[in-house]
């Protein structure tokens, strides 16, 4: 149990559809700890109500004062969150640098599956991961290896229906919090009525798209894959300089008609979880016409996304997490946009231009190290969702929170290693920034389905 003088007051703020951060509340309690919680909507309520918790019912544009008044109010040491890009705690993140505070986000796994990220200010863009090949290297060869066997397993159907029941039951408790944002991409109704067409339809398009892969691997043919993310992903609204995906395609496809071999075809894979909204197909047929590449480009929903990166020439991403799982394999990736695990000896340096000519291999070492200390340091192995998996995540996270372990040992760097880069794409990187940046994506979505 730490020192008297050691206690920290820990407030949490919304967390993923679970009550993943009650159990690590409760754990930190258990080590000697106050913790505090800020609900922010009926969800955040029926997942945490005890003498811990206060409510906000305000705007998003007063969050910011409230927040500094709560946290001088009640001595706050640190603040735990969900997701940093999501606009509450964003400026959650700016109060906490401004005051010396620490801020501490959390988020699914690098190394999925039964994995969380958990990482002192944010992911990605603001990572204090460093990316100093050299360096990486040199703590990793000090540290023992990542035993990356799967323990913590939960099926998708848990995880899908929690991320459900939770941001319906926001919609209808607007009488509870009348200004909560949640900051959806798409009206949660509109986007899970769209899915059950898919769930309906799901084995046929797998039947399909298994056939679509088996045939180009067959027939020998060279061919690169771009994994599409979700559009909805935090990932590419705020961390990438793409206001949509068709942007990135269109920068794909481009290049690909003009710097590709002539026999090489590009394979553009569906979300698995995608929502259907968006007609991919329609516009990935469009932009190959305008790039004169249509005999050559592919849409693929459903099928092994592992099988295609095995037999691939290459990857290209914005920045999802399956650039590091092709890198894993030792596929050729080339990075978009901006992730934490986009440095040389991992993902292709060169231009787009030039990738497709010349992909550049991962090495198998820097991938080593670079899992290794990610392992040690902004990893923790459990999940969500089961009671085992929570649990034992929970407890290594209390415990790096307890100890100042987090991004623990030299998994820091500041200022971000990643800040100037975000700078020159246009990645927005304080609060009042998204919030410019989330009037550009919604422009940009009206006049491209308009």
């Amino acid at each position: 149990m730490p020192n008297e003088t050691h206690k920290r007051t820990v407030l949490f703020l919304q967390g993923p559809p679970s009550d993943f951060p009650r159990v690590v509340a409760d754990e930190l309690e258990r080590l000697g700890h106050r913790t505090l919680r800020i609900n922010l909507s009926l969800a955040d309520w029926l997942l945490w109500r005890d003498r811990r918790c206060t409510a906000y019912r305000g705007r998003l544009e007063d969050w910011p004062s409230f927040l500094e008044g709560y946290v001088d109010a009640h001595a706050v040491t640190d603040i735990v969150f969900y997701q940093d890009r999501f606009p509450y705690h964003s400026a959650a993140l700016g109060i906490a640098q401004r005051r010396g505070l620490r801020a501490i986000a959390y988020e699914n796994g690098y190394l999925r599956p039964d994995w969380i990220t958990a990482e002192l200010d944010g992911m990605s863009a603001r990572s204090l991961f460093p990316e100093d090949v050299e360096a990486i290297r040199a703590t990793a060869a000090r540290l023992e290896p990542v035993d990356t066997g799967v323990r913590y397993r939960h099926p998708f159907w848990l995880e899908a229906a929690h991320e459900v029941v939770f941001h319906l039951l926001n919609v209808v408790g607007f009488l509870f919090h009348p200004h909560f944002t949640q900051d959806k991409f798409y009206h949660p109704f509109f986007e899970y009525l769209a899915t059950v067409p898919r769930l309906l339809f799901a084995r046929r398009r797998d039947r399909l798209a298994s056939t679509l892969i088996a045939d180009l691997i067959e027939s020998r043919c060279p061919y690169f894959v771009f994994p599409l993310q979700l559009q909805s992903d935090y990932q590419l609204r705020y961390n990438s300089q793409f206001g949509h995906l068709a942007e990135a395609l269109d920068k794909v496809l481009a290049s690909f008609s003009a710097n590709a071999h002539m026999a090489a075809h590009l394979v553009v894979k569906i979300h698995p979880m995608d929502q259907g909204i968006e007609p991919w197909g329609k516009i990935v047929r469009r932009l190959a016409r305008k790039h004169r590449v249509k005999h050559r480009v592919h849409v693929v929903d459903g099928g092994q996304l592992v099988t295609l990166l095995r037999h691939a020439s290459g990857a290209l991403m914005v920045n999802s997490t399956t650039g590091l799982h092709a890198v894993r394999i030792g596929c050729p990736v080339k990075i978009l946009g901006l992730a934490v695990y986009d440095m040389p000896g991992l993902t292709c340096q060169l231009s787009l231009d030039r990738f497709w000519r010349t992909p550049q291999a991962p090495d198998v070492e820097v991938y080593n190290a670079v899992e290794r200390l990610m392992g040690h340091a902004i990893q923790i192995q459990g999940n969500f969702y089961t009671r085992e998996g929570k649990l034992a995540a929970a407890r290594e996270l209390a415990r790096r929170v307890s100890l100042d372990l987090v991004n623990q040992p030299d998994g820091a760097v500041r200022p971000p290693p990643r800040a100037d880069r975000a700078l020159a794409l246009g990645i927005p990187m304080s609060f009042d920034e998204e919030m410019a940046a989330r009037g550009r994506i919604g422009r940009w979505w009206r006049a491209w389905r308009g």
